[in-house]
């Protein structure tokens, strides 16, 4: 069976679970790398979409840019940030580890936010949205957890509903986060299909909203799903590259560093460090996606390497793959980075060469996680340790200026960690 939105634009043949409504907004570009009015970035994105689902996704296109600009909006947002998920995040120097490299690294360390990622960002963005469009109940898909526990937080504090779908092994490799999100008051729905990861999950959510789209708002994860997704959880994460503009500016005199590395899964934390450097060609752009047991291993998660355009939960992108248009199941060590996809951002960003992908193991992620919690006393997420492993992959001059968007803290994948402690920590 196809997950849902799942169109195969190569393959020998093309299958459609339903009937699909596209979107056709005008071709006003508003720059090189943002999107038209349709949602497209290149020729990636757009809002493939089944009909059932265009009310929803119609009322969030026309009413979000609106909502998001008023001046209250932007109050109580700024308000939130500050007050309650602890912005601006520091950007720390981390001394050993760049004297280990040989250059300047500094880390944006999203570790710090409540609830432990830059999941939070987006999630009190969209409940914010959610209240304003007058919605009552609120779903959400995870993998890792984190996004999860972030919608669970957001919703706790407003009030609302919140039903998390999940899949049944991340439930179980992500057991911390599982019984947070219950203790916050969620109800954890787990997906049984596929994989049982991330991807399923979001089919499950999709088939939810589907069936009550009077009065539920989906608040989507990741830069992924139909437009106008991938631009709004885009535009909610960019107080991460904003404040690391300020931050580099007062502690290195410039605003720009040469390098910025992010994990790449669907990814709302690479396009939150990326955002206000975009049209800023000399900053390199790195974007670090899960290579499993090996690109070429049949265990992986490297869309960018051996994944080909297609349509998957709402738009194109660069997708896992077989010749007749079925998902290839992902795989990483990490729940959050086990996604057959990728934002059509970053395939974007990767097609016309203005990101570097970078492919990184299971047990370099995990090398690097010791590494980093030995050097600079920081445990971080599974997810995040991809990006520091890509230092041993990337070129650069000793007086460069690198910035790694540190996404998560390591507390949830502790019990992973552990497993690899006679390895790298001993009995």
């Amino acid at each position: 069976m196809l997950p849902a939105f799942h169109v195969n634009l190569h393959g020998s043949h093309e299958r459609r679970p339903c009937k699909f409504f596209i979107y056709d907004m005008g071709d006003n570009t508003k720059g090189a790398y943002a999107p038209d009015q349709r949602g497209y970035y290149g020729r990636f994105g757009g809002a493939y979409i089944p009909e059932l689902l265009r009310p929803c996704v119609e009322e969030l296109r026309r009413n979000y840019e609106q909502i998001t600009n008023s001046p209250d909006f932007e109050s109580e947002f700024k308000q939130l940030l500050k007050d309650y998920v602890g912005r601006p995040t520091p950007l720390f120097l981390a001394e050993r580890f760049s004297e280990h490299y040989g250059v300047k690294v500094y880390l944006k360390r999203e570790d710090l936010c409540h609830t432990g990622a830059h999941k939070v960002n987006n999630t009190i963005g969209q409940i914010l949205l959610a209240e304003r469009l007058g919605k009552k109940r609120i779903i959400a898909e995870t993998g890792a957890g984190q996004h999860g526990v972030a919608t669970a937080t957001v919703c706790a504090l407003k009030g609302i509903q919140c039903i998390v779908y999940m899949g049944e092994k991340d439930i179980e490799r992500q057991a911390p986060n599982v019984k947070r999100m219950k203790m916050l008051g969620a109800e954890v729905r787990p997906a049984m299909s596929g994989s049982r990861t991330l991807k399923d999950a979001t089919n499950e959510a999709i088939r939810d909203w589907i069936n009550n789209p009077a009065d539920t708002h989906y608040i989507i994860g990741s830069v992924v799903g139909p437009h106008p997704y991938p631009d709004m959880v885009a535009r909610f994460q960019s107080v991460i590259s904003k404040e690391m503009k300020a931050q580099l500016k007062e502690q290195t005199g410039k605003e720009n560093p040469d390098a910025i590395i992010a994990c790449v899964g669907g990814g709302s934390n690479a396009a939150g460090a990326f955002y206000h450097y975009l049209d800023d060609l000399d900053t390199r752009l790195i974007a670090v996606e899960a290579a499993g047991l090996g690109v070429d291993s049949g265990e992986t998660a490297a869309t960018s390497v051996i994944g080909s355009e297609g349509i998957i939960h709402g738009s194109r992108t660069l997708l896992m793959q077989n010749a007749e248009g079925q998902i290839e199941e992902p795989y990483s060590i990490s729940a959050g980075l086990d996604y057959p996809g990728i934002g059509p951002l970053h395939a974007h960003l990767i097609a016309s060469g203005r990101a570097e992908a970078v492919s990184i193991t299971d047990e370099e992620a995990i090398k690097a996680a010791f590494f980093l919690s030995r050097q600079e006393g920081i445990i971080p997420a599974l997810e995040t340790a991809h990006a520091f492993a890509a230092m041993d992959h990337i070129k650069y001059g000793s007086d460069d200026t690198i910035v790694i968007n540190l996404s998560g803290r390591g507390d949830k994948d502790l019990g992973t960690y552990i497993d690899y402690f006679d390895k790298y920590v001993g009995k």
